[in-house]
């Protein structure tokens, strides 16, 4: 951990991991390798401070402090003491400590983390709680044991805008992501009609203000011995790079998921970008204007018990794209092939599984309609 250069691993829903590595190799990142969970670059500190601010589809941040092979518990505390946690944490830090193990001689999560946490005691002097805002993970798999430190803090989706949330709300680094997989660049139009919270038509407008996501919140990297606060206020204080001033429109039955939408839009710097009014799906007029992108999160039927009232949704979706909106396209995500193909819509794309709360989602993209 010493070197300038280490291995970070970004984290993030499985199934969007290449969306991901696109995300990070468009913004500079090097050697940007997905891989199960997440993608992994190659960089130093100034770099693990800039994916936690700018990086849009990430969950996490955790920068690899140490790797080594080790078959018993002894070992891997001798290992882990040697390990330079004073250049990470000041005395009294209050740290966490969790592990995992799988597939490997040492098959106790809670001896593993037993022993790390006695050697960043021993040697940093830190204070091991649980309760502690800066985590270090422990993952044994296969004998092979890699050390890593959560730079995040609270997860990555906090924006630090988002006080109004519907029922069942898209996280905001899953919509990033969804947009970069569908293609949605900050460039066109954007408009969600059944918009919920507004994740989608705030990170859409976000993107193509140039606005870091991270801007408004703080990360648990902050409290480490090796910050440098100057040369990090610096990054955070830099202008945003706009690509375009095009307008994000969301639309839903709900009064009230309006009046949050709205509220999230202002607090996210981005009110003046978004429009968001009160409509019924089949009342959807077309935007004037060029053509662009329409994308929404409809009910799955998971949590509502007539699935006839939900299929009817979808059905009603695909008769308004059809004969309101020629020449845009059209993405919409879900958990069953069904619900899409009631839609009527000729998708041509679909992506693979992606893990969202619990459920199986999938992507569906159209072309240009007709």
């Amino acid at each position: 951990m010493t070197q300038e250069r280490f291995d970070i691993f970004l984290t993030c829903p499985p199934g969007l991991e290449s969306a991901l590595a696109s995300e990070l190799a468009e913004n500079g990142f090097a050697k940007c390798r997905p891989g199960q969970g997440g993608v992994t670059i190659k960089g130093g500190w100034s770099d693990v401070w800039r994916a936690n601010l700018q990086t849009r589809g990430a969950t996490r941040v955790l920068a690899v402090v140490d790797q080594f092979k080790t078959q018993h518990l002894n070992q891997l505390g001798q290992h882990a003491r040697q390990t330079p946690w004073q250049t990470l944490f000041h005395p009294g830090t209050p740290v966490k400590v969790e592990a995992t193990c799988r597939k490997s001689r040492i098959y106790h999560d809670g001896a593993a983390a037993e022993r790390v946490s006695d050697a960043i005691a021993r040697t940093a002097l830190a204070d091991i709680t649980d309760d502690a805002d800066i985590t270090v993970r422990v993952r044994i798999d296969h004998d092979e044991v890699t050390l890593s430190l959560d730079t995040s803090g609270e997860p990555l989706h906090k924006r630090g805008y988002k006080e109004a949330v519907a029922k069942a709300p898209l996280r905001e680094t899953l919509a990033a992501l969804v947009l970069r997989e569908m293609g949605y660049d900050g460039r066109a139009p954007l408009l969600d009609p059944m918009c919920g919270s507004g994740t989608f038509v705030i990170e859409a407008a976000q993107l193509a203000a140039g606005l870091a996501p991270g801007r408004a919140r703080s990360f648990a990297f902050e409290r480490l011995a090796n910050f440098d606060r100057d040369a990090f206020m610096a990054l955070r204080n830099r202008p945003p790079h706009a690509r375009s001033d095009i307008a994000c429109l969301g639309f839903d039955r709900d009064p009230g998921a309006i009046r949050m939408s709205m509220e999230n839009a202002e607090r996210a710097d981005v009110s003046d970008r978004t429009q968001f009014a009160q409509s019924a799906l089949k009342d959807l007029a077309r935007p004037e204007g060029a053509p662009g992108w329409v994308v929404t999160n409809p009910p799955y039927g998971a949590r509502i018990g007539d699935k006839s009232a939900v299929f009817s949704v979808y059905k009603t979706f695909g008769e308004v794209m059809r004969e309101r909106f020629s020449g845009w396209r059209a993405a919409l995500i879900t958990t069953d092939d069904k619900m899409a193909k009631a839609t009527g819509l000729a998708f041509e794309q679909t992506s693979a599984p992606i893990d969202h709360g619990g459920l199986k989602i999938r992507l569906y993209v159209t072309g240009p309609l007709k």
